[in-house]
């Protein structure tokens, strides 16, 4: 850094120094001197920084030529950059087109491949829808065995349950019978039963009637007797017995209280009989009242027997038409299957002839597209050839035209056989989708699903739309 100046002032004058407000003239000997010492620091100072300034441009200048030779040595390299930059792109160009040759040819080897591939795969196709077409059929022969056996399980169990049916006709009659048999036993044994206890209690009901009026006559008898007897022997011992009047008067009397209360036991029981002889008019009445509900029994007993027999008569014309209709069912059975086998021939036919043009088809589109491949990697060979020879050699503008004129009529004849390759794969696709329509058309009249319908049409098959070649390169 420079050194410091103070801040004191000098003022000069024209003709003498003005220091500290007095002139040199008005100073002192030991001022001057001051004044002397003062100014020799002060010149001293501003040498030094005189040097110092100088010193510093000095650097400057250094350091301003070293930037300049720097500057001067960056530029030569980015020139020497920037010419091997250029040489690397040319050499890069250069490695592209070699690249793009290469690639070229490994295009054309991967296309082989693939091509290769495509009929190997169309093959093994053809090969795998074969193999399915058989299996489908002998499936569909399995399933014809199972809908067999299915037929004749049901045939057995449809003679199964007949037999049954008769079965249980035999045991229902004889259970019908037996029911009869017991019914018209029990109902004779309740007749009898019914006749036999009307007849004892009605001999009973005589019994007691006769041996309760024999008993009440013989007692009335014997009353009267007796009575007589005492009468006959009062008027005979009347006389000779007045004494023992009073006795017998009072024995008569008593008697005459136990032939009372004899008459009225006597009442008493002959109301009991009559009692009795009601409860069994009752009962007679009872039986004679339930009578008309088992001669009801015995006639519903007698319809069911009517509509059972009936009943076997309608389960017999039943049976006869069951039989009929089996027998029909049996006839369609037999025609259903004869029109499922002409039906299966007939898409076994349609199937194989349709795996036929498929396959055809297969193979000229597979021709055709190598074809393609070929004449494109032809006519890419040429322009690569063009494009070099044209742009190493010096020929005429009028050796160029031409050249490129010949060219030109190379791309258009190949583009006219690229063209007519084209027409004539869409005429084989035109004819194979109008044979797949009319197969379609065919099995949907016939009735058959297209649900599992192995064959797609040619857009399908081809994996894009039908389109026109490509363009001439000029």
């Amino acid at each position: 850094m420079p050194p410091k100046t103070k801040s004191k002032k000098v003022v000069k004058g024209k003709s003498s120094a003005v220091v500290d407000g007095l002139s040199t003239d008005e100073m002192s000997k030991d001022q001057l001197e001051e004044h002397i010492i003062r100014l020799r620091e002060e010149l001293d100072r501003e040498r030094e920084e005189r040097s110092y300034f100088q010193l510093e441009r000095d650097k400057i200048q250094a350091f301003w030529e070293i930037s300049k030779r720097s500057l001067e040595e960056t530029k030569a390299e980015l020139r020497n950059r920037q010419r091997e930059r250029e040489e690397a792109v040319e050499r890069h160009r250069v490695e592209i087109t070699v690249y793009k040759q290469k690639l070229k040819h490994v295009l054309s080897e991967q296309h082989n491949t693939v091509s290769g591939l495509k009929i190997d795969g169309v093959a093994s196709t053809g090969l795998i829808q074969q193999q399915q077409t058989e299996a489908e059929l002998g499936l569909r022969r399995g399933v014809h065995s199972l809908q067999a056996d299915f037929r004749e399980k049901k045939l057995h169990n449809g003679n199964c349950i007949k037999e049954l049916k008769l079965k249980h006709q035999v045991e229902l009659m004889e259970l019908t019978n037996t029911y009869d048999k017991r019914f018209r036993a029990i109902e004779v044994k309740y007749h009898k039963k019914m006749e036999a206890m009307i007849e004892a209690e009605g001999k009973k009901r005589r019994a007691e009637v006769l041996e309760v009026e024999d008993r009440m006559s013989s007692r009335v008898v014997a009353l009267m007797q007796d009575h007589e007897r005492a009468i006959r022997g009062a008027e005979e011992y009347y006389s000779s017995i007045q004494s023992k009047m009073l006795a017998d008067q009072k024995l008569l009397k008593e008697e005459l209280a136990e032939v009372t209360k004899l008459q009225v036991r006597i009442d008493k029981d002959l109301s009991a009989a009559q009692q009795e002889n009601r409860r069994l008019s009752e009962a007679l009445q009872e039986a004679q009242q339930t009578l008309p509900a088992l001669h009801r029994r015995l006639q519903e007993d007698n319809q069911a027997k009517a509509k059972m027999a009936a009943s076997k008569a309608r389960m017999k014309l039943m049976d006869q038409e069951l039989r009929d209709l089996t027998v029909k069912h049996e006839l369609l059975l037999q025609a259903f299957e004869k029109v499922q086998q002409e039906r299966d021939d007939l898409l076994r036919r349609q199937t194989q002839a349709i795996l036929d043009v498929q396959q055809r088809s297969g193979l000229k589109q597979l021709l055709l597209e190598r074809k393609l491949a070929a004449l494109t990697e032809t006519v890419e060979k040429k322009e690569a050839q063009l494009c070099a020879a044209l742009s190493t050699s010096k020929v005429a503008q009028s050796a160029g035209g031409s050249a490129a004129n010949k060219v030109e009529d190379i791309l258009e004849s190949k583009q006219v056989t690229i063209n007519d390759l084209q027409g004539g794969l869409a005429r084989d696709c035109k004819e194979y989708d109008e044979l797949l329509r009319s197969c379609q058309e065919k099995l949907q009249a016939l009735g058959v699903p297209l649900y599992d319908f192995p064959f797609r049409p040619s857009q399908q098959i081809l994996g894009r739309q039908d389109s026109p070649g490509p363009d001439p390169k000029h």
